[in-house]
């Protein structure tokens, strides 16, 4: 089934928005591994940006694999999770990626596992202040627009004088709420992630 321009389009900024984070929090996350007796002058600069393009492209490639498995409509704690497993990912081959030469034997593991797990930290960070609730909607009454009646009108077969129409919902109590859409660790409106991820 072909996808729909505007079905592209989010899908796209969805992948932007997981490469971009991605590369923001290991590129911060190398910067902050250095330590904080190091100078802004000797941070490695280079280093780091080299790292966060790795890191991108990883994410790139994580992320189509899970697109390609059809595992991206998860729930809030779920998507959470595989991000945070995408980034610690993401950081260590982006840190292969940056070596020279990789050999085991040589490589810096504790460099390399201190510079994912604050990554990872801050895409858990993230994750959580982006969350929303997810916006709900009252169902349609019947007899209302959108319900089994006319639009506007009233459904037969009324109680008697002061109650409320059969088959509503009792005089003062609310009508039970629905989720509309659901809560989600993206950063990109809830509109556009939702058109994204749903297969």
């Amino acid at each position: 089934m072909a996808w729909a321009a505007a079905k592209w389009r989010a899908v796209l900024l969805d992948f932007l928005e997981r490469a971009g984070w991605s590369a923001g929090e290991v590129f911060f996350a190398t910067l902050l591994a250095g330590g904080t007796a190091v100078s802004v002058a000797n941070l490695p600069w280079a280093y780091s940006l080299a790292v966060a393009f790795s890191a991108a492209v990883s994410s790139v490639v994580l992320t189509a694999v899970q697109y390609l498995a059809k595992q991206t409509n998860l729930s809030f704690w779920p998507d959470l999770l595989v991000r945070l497993a995408k980034t610690f990912l993401s950081s260590l081959s982006a840190s292969f990626a940056a070596a020279k030469v990789f050999d085991v034997t040589t490589f810096h593991w504790s460099a390399a596992l201190n510079v994912a797990v604050l990554a990872t930290l801050a895409a858990l960070g993230k994750g959580l202040l982006a969350r929303q609730p997810a916006p709900r909607v009252a169902p349609a009454a019947p007899g209302t627009a959108g319900g089994a009646g006319p639009a506007g009108t009233t459904p037969t077969g009324t109680g008697p004088t002061g109650t409320a129409p059969t088959g509503t919902a009792p005089t003062g109590t609310a009508a039970a709420e629905v989720p509309a859409a659901q809560a989600n660790p993206s950063t990109l409106p809830t509109q556009t992630y939702v058109e994204a991820i749903t297969q």
